[in-house]
């Protein structure tokens, strides 16, 4: 972990959420955001929780997922570095329907829901901004659900390997790193971990990609796009 002070207004401006505001927006909003530094495998907060504002990702991997009474889990999201999350049920003011888990060591920025309601209320802009990240939440859910019921086991894991490789043509191999482990990547894409490993094993067969761990070579991106079992 890092022990550095933090310059808190310079990483708000990197957020693109925050990229436009004036200087002394930064500031009103950096007096009322604080860190918080997290080890791998430590809770943000539970299913439940009652939210006093949003947070964004300075640097690590965070997990949001629904819990189960059977003791396993439904990852919804898997955020990094630049991303936030809460603004949603913070506009609601309704407990956090999921859970939030650091899958790395990192550093988060929580910002006051305070900060954000007097900023709405004196910047036309940012409000726009705010409705257009979560009109972006919204739709990535929507596409999520889309891909959940039309698209084949094969098809969403060949989706996700494609995103990662930045383009979807070419004929040269590309490297990846997967995000995390196979575990949480299979409940993202609401598969077993035992499907994910066959389908990985099935398009390594089929001479698409090679693993090894958490790294994947995507021997042509155009082919394993085209690919159907």
């Amino acid at each position: 972990m890092h022990n550095d002070k933090l310059d808190i207004a310079q990483i708000l401006r990197r957020i693109p959420l925050f990229q436009e505001l004036s200087q002394e927006q930064v500031e009103h909003l950096a007096a009322q955001t604080r860190e918080k530094r997290l080890h791998k495998g430590e809770m943000l907060f539970q299913k439940g929780d009652q939210p006093r504002g949003f947070y964004a990702i300075v640097y690590g991997q965070m997990k949001l997922a629904f819990p189960s009474a059977a003791g396993n889990e439904k990852v919804v999201e898997i955020l990094g570095p630049q991303q936030s999350f809460g603004e949603a049920v913070m506009f609601m003011d309704r407990p956090y329907p999921v859970f939030a888990e650091s899958l790395a060591d990192s550093l988060l920025l929580h910002i006051a829901r305070q900060a954000v309601f007097d900023m709405l209320e004196t910047d036309a802009s940012f409000a726009r901004r705010m409705l257009a990240g979560l009109a972006l939440r919204l739709h990535g859910l929507i596409r999520d659900v889309e891909s959940y019921s039309l698209r084949s086991s094969t098809q969403r894991v060949i989706g996700f390997l494609l995103q990662r490789t930045g383009r979807d043509d070419g004929a040269h191999d590309v490297e990846i790193d997967l995000p995390t482990s196979k575990q949480v990547i299979a409940s993202r894409l609401n598969l077993t971990p035992e499907t994910l490993s066959r389908i990985f094993h099935d398009l390594a067969a089929a001479k698409l990609i090679t693993v090894h761990g958490k790294h994947v070579t995507v021997h042509d991106p155009k082919r394993l796009g085209e690919y159907e079992p």
